[in-house]
């Protein structure tokens, strides 16, 4: 029989993405609520995966009361407006027009608002974990040097980018047209200021994830963030790593019936399987 690379993945299912393993669902989400950092990446405008992310955080609830929800799609200087939120000091239209949801994500909120409800309804703490847009084009044009510390949003600059790292981008980018990018290389496909600003959305994550682990009896901390921030331990887990926070654990969704253990080995600690033709509503 010959030898394949290729692991079936059922739906409704768990697999380690390196070993090819089904794994159980309870046994996993007790194994990572001994985490300190939980990431669970998505599609922005999937419903479905806003779906599992929320799914996975009951069950992370239900092992420990302890825990937080950190979200990119807020940035820190809406925090005060999160806190009103959850302490139910805000009805939802007035929430979404507080933190200017339209200027700041722009996608629609009926994505987003189960989570929002379910921080409100069990007392979870939200987190802002995003930074001023501007910055993020700042640091990209004229890199973290230009910048004054005062105006780093309380951030502290990137470790700087693997050549591992720079290729997976350059995959994400010249995927689209691979045969005109055949001979590209990452540094022609992806320049250092596209490299500078990715990093800084990776590093402000990484800073404000950080700065909720630096409080005493601090939570468990659930990050919700755009996969390509988390896949192959890139991204912001690099970041968590260079400001010496361990135990963190990347949770993604899956959509295809099988993984291919080679290209997908270490993409994240565990893929689940979405029901097929689930949809995006």
């Amino acid at each position: 029989m010959p030898q394949t690379n290729h692991v079936k993945h059922i739906p409704a299912s768990w697999i380690d993405p390196s070993s090819g393993d089904i794994l159980d669902h309870s046994a996993l989400i007790a194994r990572m609520a001994t985490q300190r950092v939980i990431l669970l990446g998505e599609t922005h405008d999937r419903y479905d995966i806003h779906r599992w992310q929320l799914h996975v955080a009951a069950g992370l609830h239900a092992h420990r009361k302890d825990i937080a929800m950190g979200f990119e799609m807020f940035p820190r200087r809406v925090q005060p407006i999160l806190d009103e939120w959850v302490d139910g000091r805000l009805d939802q239209d007035a929430f979404l027009e507080k933190v200017e949801w339209d200027k700041v994500w722009g996608f629609a909120p009926d994505l987003y608002l189960p989570l929002f409800h379910f921080c409100r309804e069990f007392g979870v703490p939200m987190y802002a974990l995003n930074c001023r847009r501007a910055l993020v084009t700042e640091v990209g044009k004229e890199g973290w040097e230009a910048i004054a510390l005062e105006d780093r949003d309380g951030l502290t600059p990137s470790k700087p980018a693997t050549p591992a790292y720079r290729k997976y981008l350059a995959d994400l980018v010249g995927g689209a047209n691979l045969a005109a990018n055949a001979k590209k290389t990452p540094e022609d496909l992806i320049s250092d200021r596209f490299l500078r600003a990715q990093q800084t959305w990776d590093r402000a994550f990484a800073c404000n994830i950080a700065s909720v682990l630096a409080e005493p009896n601090a939570p468990l901390m659930i990050g919700i963030i755009g996969r390509g921030h988390l896949e192959y331990g890139h991204g912001t887990p690099f970041q968590l790593e260079d400001l010496g926070i361990d135990d963190v654990s990347v949770l993604l969704p899956n959509d295809t019936p099988e993984v291919d253990l080679i290209t997908q080995e270490g993409i994240a600690d565990a893929l689940f399987r979405l029901t097929p033709f689930a949809g995006s509503t």
